[in-house]
Order: structure tokens, then C-alpha cells, then sequence
């Protein structure tokens, strides 16, 4: 149950990124541009996105997510937070005005747009992981349950370190990558 709750949460989370992407561009063409064209792109990023990001991520822990998984999720509030910092930053550097904004600053405030596309994939990821956390604890109904190293939940396993699922360690209760052929 609170594994399908992480899943809608994450999915919610993505969602808001890709909003919060679609706001940029309407504050960017509106016209007369001013600060009035980005308070919906604010509301999403500084609001929206933190409090998806912190659901999803209790979510996770309730659903015994992999620790690095519950970071994972976690994450998005740590780079809006870097966002912030970029704009602040970039504000503050080569004298930024309203009518004036110099290279440096330009230079700086570009990296914005960078954090917001590793945001989106950082929450694409988080998609994609609980999607298969959430698969590995359906039981196995092709009626070969039982099998040695397998125990239909995630990093849980009949033998040392296999779970009979690539990906997932039973040492770690974390998804390891997979060996290699």
C-alpha cells in the first residue's frame, strides 16, 4: 500500500517539474516581462516541488524504500534549494540591475536552467525507482514462487547477496547495479 503511495507521489513530484518547466516559458514570453510574469513559476518551485518532495520521500521510508533510494528522493528539495542560490548569486554578481544584466551574471543565471533539467532527472529516476520497488512486492503469480533465492520482496532472499532479481542485493536491501554477463 504505502509503496503504491510512492509511486503516486513520485509521479505527482515529476509532474510538478514538468509544470514548473511550462511556467518558465510562459513567465519568459509574457508580456510587459516583469517580476508579476514568474509568481506562478515561484509558487511551483518554492513551494509545490519542496512539499512533493518531502511527501514522497516519508512516503518511501514508510515503504521501506533502500536508504539511498529515500536520499534519491530527498534530493529534489536539496537542488531547489541550490536554485535559490543561483539566483541569488547571479543577481549579486557584476552589479545586476533592473535594466542591465552583465555576462558574468548571465553566465551564472544560466546554470538555473541546468539544475532545473537535473531536477527533472533526478525526479524521472525517482519514478523509474519506485516503479520497481513497487513491483518487486507483488507476488509472483506466473506459479514459479518458491524458487531458491527468491522471496517476492525486495532485497530479501533465500540465499547470501541474490534476491533472485537483477539489480537487488539481499546484503545491502539496496538495488545494486546488475553483474554483468
Amino acid at each position: 500500500m504505502m509503496r503504491r503511495a510512492y509511486v503516486v507521489l513520485s509521479v505527482l513530484l515529476l509532474a510538478a517539474v514538468v509544470v514548473q518547466f511550462y511556467l518558465a516559458a510562459v513567465g519568459a514570453f509574457d508580456r510587459p516581462n516583469d517580476d508579476d510574469s514568474y509568481t506562478a513559476h515561484g509558487i511551483v518551485g518554492m513551494a509545490v516541488i519542496p512539499l512533493a518532495a518531502i511527501l514522497a520521500t516519508v512516503a518511501a521510508a514508510l515503504a521501506r524504500a533502500p536508504g539511498r533510494l529515500i536520499g534519491l528522493t530527498i534530493l529534489p528539495l536539496g537542488l531547489v534549494v541550490v536554485q535559490v542560490l543561483i539566483v541569488e548569486l547571479g543577481r549579486a554578481v557584476g552589479g545586476a540591475t533592473e535594466d542591465r544584466t552583465p555576462a558574468v551574471s548571465l553566465a551564472i543565471l544560466g546554470l538555473h536552467a541546468v539544475n532545473g533539467l537535473l531536477i527533472m532527472g533526478v525526479c524521472g529516476r525517482v519514478l523509474a525507482r519506485s516503479r520497481e520497488l513497487a513491483r518487486s512486492s507483488r507476488p509472483d503469480r506466473s506459479g514459479e514462487s518458491g524458487r531458491a533465492g527468491e522471496s517476492g520482496r525486495a532485497g530479501e532472499s533465500g540465499r547470501a547477496g541474490e534476491s533472485g532479481r537483477a539489480g537487488e542485493s539481499g546484503r545491502s536491501g539496496g538495488f545494486a547495479p546488475a553483474p554483468r554477463p
